[in-house]
């Protein structure tokens, strides 16, 4: 999708990247008239590793507010499938939009509550009010393209977030590296399994919903990881289905387990349905770090558990970063501005309308004990009292997290 600039703002971007890409060149400045002001400079500077834990590079954008017109609105999926979106996503996006310089009318943060009629009737209504931008993580890809096409029909701009709408006709895609997700999610599993001494493991390798294109990114990043060590010493004993929804997690587990006592690892893509599960073992007998367990999205049981001994890790997705991009995005295009390359870091291939999407890709981590304080905790993702209740209390200081 070609991207309309607006005059002004344009010339500044096009000069400043020139006058950047100059001085990069010679390595000295002639103090020429032309060279642009700092706020011409934060415009076009805007990358994927701009952004802080306290919001304050948003306000670079500001700019951008009083150029653009319409309004901007997120429709987030749901609060079943992570607690992430009501706890983080949607507090983090009106905080970035706010520190952008948009007012409280000019953008708007909703959740489907899983459904897919809702999702497509408030983005219809969005439109209608005046949308000019729509930020959309998409329950499943046939909501999404319906979105996306009628959003297109009215010259809406669409920006997918978080997980790609495949068969879609967005301009954009915001999300972590999802294969680099699932790399680390995998090699989580490969450390996890030698630091609790299992010396030949069995894995029953548990997936996400394989209508979501974010599950099939992870599987791709772990299978990278695993597909070697099962010809090399491993064995993948079972490989249910895959889902999002945890009770469902759950119950395909145990019919694995059931049918593959040997098995002695779980490859489990995230902590929601990792907990269910870590449920399941503890009432079948199994100790801590003697089941390796991995998860994702560093949610409060998740943490627990990993505190104590029943899950390796967590790939940590610091959602505030997350937020800003997609914002940071939606206000270059609100303004009919075409986002910095520093910003649009990458491609992502929808193998369904076989297109590269231009992307916006942030970088994920892995959380064990030995990190959890300067990750998670600093971030104020969870705080200390949270997590350091008095059943955790003596791992978090084991941890060095301090709980006073």
């Amino acid at each position: 999708m070609q991207i309309k600039k607006t005059v002004g703002v344009a010339a500044v971007l096009v000069s400043t990247a020139v006058v950047l890409a100059g001085c990069a060149s010679s390595g000295s400045s002639s103090g020429s008239s032309s060279s642009p002001s700092t706020t011409e400079a934060a415009l076009a500077a805007t990358s994927a590793t701009s952004f802080k834990r306290d919001f304050s590079s948003m306000a670079a954008l500001k700019p951008l507010a009083s150029k653009g017109t319409g309004n901007v609105t997120v429709i987030l999926p749901d609060t079943v499938s992570s607690a992430r979106y009501t706890e983080f996503d949607a507090p983090y996006l009106k905080e970035a939009f706010t520190a952008a310089g948009l007012t409280s009318s000019q953008f708007t943060v909703q959740n489907a509550q899983g459904s897919d009629a809702t999702q497509l009737t408030d983005a219809q209504s969005a439109i209608t009010a005046g949308s000019k931008v729509l930020v959309v993580d998409p329950l499943d890809a046939g909501v999404g393209a319906k979105i996306e096409e009628y959003a297109k029909q009215h010259s809406v701009k669409v920006i997918d977030y978080d997980r790609l709408t495949l068969g879609g006709t967005r301009a954009y895609y915001v999300s972590f590296d999802n294969v680099k997700v699932g790399e680390l999610i995998g090699n989580g599993l490969v450390t996890c399994t030698k630091d609790w001494n299992v010396s030949k493991p069995a894995v029953i390798e548990m997936k996400g919903d394989p209508t979501d294109n974010n599950a099939t990114l992870f599987a791709q990043g772990y299978d990278s990881v695993l597909n070697p060590l099962y010809s090399s010493g491993w064995t993948k004993v079972a490989e249910p289905a895959g889902t999002w929804d945890p009770p469902t997690a759950a119950t395909e587990f145990a019919q694995a387990y059931t049918a593959h006592p040997n098995a002695n690892a779980a490859l489990v893509p995230n902590d929601e349905n990792a907990a269910p599960i870590i449920t399941y073992l503890k009432n079948h007998g199994i100790k801590e770090k003697a089941f390796p367990i991995t998860g994702q999205d560093a949610t409060l049981v998740g943490l627990q558990n990993i505190l104590s001994g029943y899950q390796c890790g967590t790939a940590y997705k610091p959602i505030y970063l997350e937020a800003q991009a997609a914002a940071a995005l939606a206000m270059y295009l609100r303004a009919d501005v075409t986002p910095p390359a520093g910003l649009v870091n990458g491609s992502t291939m929808d193998t369904v309308s076989k297109v590269a999407v231009p992307s916006v890709l942030l970088k994920p981590e892995w959380v064990t004990t030995s990190n959890m304080n300067s990750t998670v905790i600093a971030d104020k993702f969870v705080t200390a009292a949270q997590l350091c209740t008095s059943s955790f209390a003596a791992a978090c200081k084991a941890a060095g997290i301090p709980t006073s």
